[in-house]
């Protein structure tokens, strides 16, 4: 497809979109080496293709400190980036009548920024009186709200080595967008997506919103006890990513890694997540 073609393309509205698959053997390379995405049926695998294919339509990524963004490095986040919307339904939470509404989700940026590997970031804070303190934080990865979305490659590598820890960076950074949906600008994503529809069987959209705040708060809260205990006692760590422990949205983007790319050992650490996560990630299901 020409440049030309393929901008008109981006401007069109999907359902008239001339959109191809993926090419082949690159597409399944991708699919074989990562075994979350092997373990996919083959309707599941063309459905992730259809919408990995408009994703790179629709999004423009850019390599940092001489990175070269390669066909295969776009592609391999595409397919990751698109995997916690294979089974939802688009923002407005009714059934999409055309399969691709999902991608709404991600529809507040275009730019991905590709690190070659961590990068520095430098931050700012006040503390309780008031004084500004500034430090640097060292980032795999980053998604602003609003703004594009920052990736570490070598950490988006190690992806196929990284799932049986529970770990994936490209859904922990897509996981923070689906948060932010639809958040104000000067507000901080806080675990608890927007929910437009009453799901779990909950008789309003309310009662739907506080069982996903009383599931979620409950487990975090558990969660923030064992890193302590493994920190101040020297216990087994949790399985998931102490990370997570730092913040209600961080153990929402924690814990949905693992969801997506570990679901049996998820299933067993987190029962109650599991049935909450199923009702929103795959609400027809």
């Amino acid at each position: 497809m020409s440049p030309l073609a393929g901008s008109l393309q981006r401007w069109l509205p999907r359902r008239w979109r001339h959109v191809g698959t993926p090419p082949e053997p690159l597409w399944g390379d991708i699919i074989r080496s990562h075994p979350f995405l092997a373990s996919l049926s083959a309707t599941e695998q063309q459905r992730l293709a259809l919408l990995a294919s408009h994703f790179l339509l629709e999004k423009e990524f850019h390599g940092a400190h001489g990175l070269t963004v390669s066909d295969a490095m776009a592609l391999t986040v595409a397919a990751q980036a698109c995997l916690p919307l294979l089974h939802m339904r688009p923002p407005s939470g009714k059934p999409g009548t055309h399969g691709t509404q999902v991608l709404d989700w991600y529809d507040d940026f275009v730019g991905i920024v590709v690190q070659p590997g961590a990068a520095v970031a430098r931050r700012s804070r006040p503390d309780a009186i008031g004084v500004v303190h500034q430090y640097d934080e060292v980032l795999a990865g980053e998604a602003m709200n609003r703004g594009p979305v920052m990736l570490s490659w070598e950490e988006v590598a190690a992806a196929p080595f990284t799932a049986e820890r529970g770990h994936n960076l490209v859904i922990h950074e897509f996981a923070h967008k689906i948060d932010m949906r639809g958040m104000h600008s000067d507000r901080e994503a806080d675990g608890a997506p927007a929910l437009t529809v009453a799901l779990w069987g909950k008789p309003t959209v309310r009662a739907a919103q506080e069982h996903w705040r009383n599931t979620m708060t409950a487990a975090y809260e558990r969660f923030r006890e064992a890193v302590s205990l493994a920190e101040r006692f020297g216990g087994e760590p949790p399985w998931l990513d102490a990370y997570g422990a730092s913040h209600p949205a961080e153990f929402f983007s924690v814990s949905c890694e693992a969801y997506f790319v570990h679901r049996g050992r998820f299933a067993s650490e987190f029962p109650e997540l599991l049935a909450l996560y199923d009702g929103f990630f795959r609400p027809d299901h």
